[in-house]
């Protein structure tokens, strides 16, 4: 197990951060995604609150962030959760680590509804939400082409605050 510490994400974590997200991306079952964005790209796709990473030793090990489901107001405290682990660090607790943290930061910036599609074959990321209060709301069948022409199923995930919008 290691002995991590969180903290906010910064413009100078990003090529760890991007390594990080070539590793999810090679492993064919975190993202359509084919080629790491660059910095710009990925900044502007993410909220600027509640981006995390975990660091064990100095080292960035991984990286979770929201990014809003919508720019229409009434989906304002709505987001899509993402967490990625370096390959060296999973099955650490890591992955946990964030995301608990992930939540309790979206909770404090009034974000009530948290969302994530992970590929029914990650196993693992799906017990890591599950752990955190997210539920299982179905599958979306044959979502996407996944870059060998494949279609990929996602399971969508969602976790409602129990603290923030239950008035």
């Amino acid at each position: 197990m290691f002995s991590i510490q969180i903290r906010p994400l910064t413009r100078q974590d990003w090529p760890a951060v991007a390594e990080i997200y070539r590793q999810g991306i090679e492993s064919g079952n975190a993202t359509f995604e084919t080629e790491v964005p660059d910095w710009e790209s990925w900044n502007a796709a993410r909220s600027p609150d509640c981006r995390i990473v975990a660091e064990a030793g100095g080292d960035v090990i991984g990286f979770a962030a929201l990014s809003p489901v919508s720019g229409r107001c009434v989906y304002g405290g709505v987001h899509e959760a993402m967490i990625y682990i370096a390959e060296r660090a999973r099955g650490q607790g890591v992955g946990g680590t964030l995301l608990g943290r992930l939540v309790a930061e979206s909770e404090a910036h009034g974000i009530w509804t948290l969302q994530a599609g992970i590929f029914p074959e990650n196993t693992s990321s799906i017990r890591i939400f599950e752990k955190a209060g997210f539920e299982i709301l179905g599958t979306h069948r044959r979502l996407g082409r996944f870059h060998d022409g494949r279609w990929r199923d996602v399971v969508l995930m969602e976790r409602r605050s129990r603290v923030v919008g239950v008035d």
